[in-house]
């Protein structure tokens, strides 16, 4: 699992019919620092996370099965809310 940060809310007319019900969303892949790491990337959220809350997010074959009755067609999903995160130095 990886950290992000919920930089922006997708909408599509149409999509997929398996990701019905699924928000999607536009995530910053960040380091433990908060520091953006590479580029942004669309990804489906299963656990109600908004703009700017820090996540955790799954990429490639992790991400197509986050949800149990169906499998998504996503390269990034959108697994966790982090509530509170400790470097070391903090």
């Amino acid at each position: 699992m990886k950290l992000g940060r919920v930089i922006g809310k997708v909408w599509a007319t149409v999509k997929d019919p398996k990701l019905t019900g699924v928000t999607l969303y536009l995530m910053q892949p960040v380091n433990e620092l908060d520091e953006p790491l590479g580029r942004p990337a669309v990804a489906a959220d299963v656990v109600g996370s908004r703009e700017g809350d820090l996540i955790y997010w799954v990429g490639s074959a992790e991400a197509t099965f986050v949800l149990e009755d169906r499998q998504i067609p996503s390269d990034v999903s959108i697994v966790g809310i982090v509530d509170d995160k400790s470097t070391g130095g903090d």
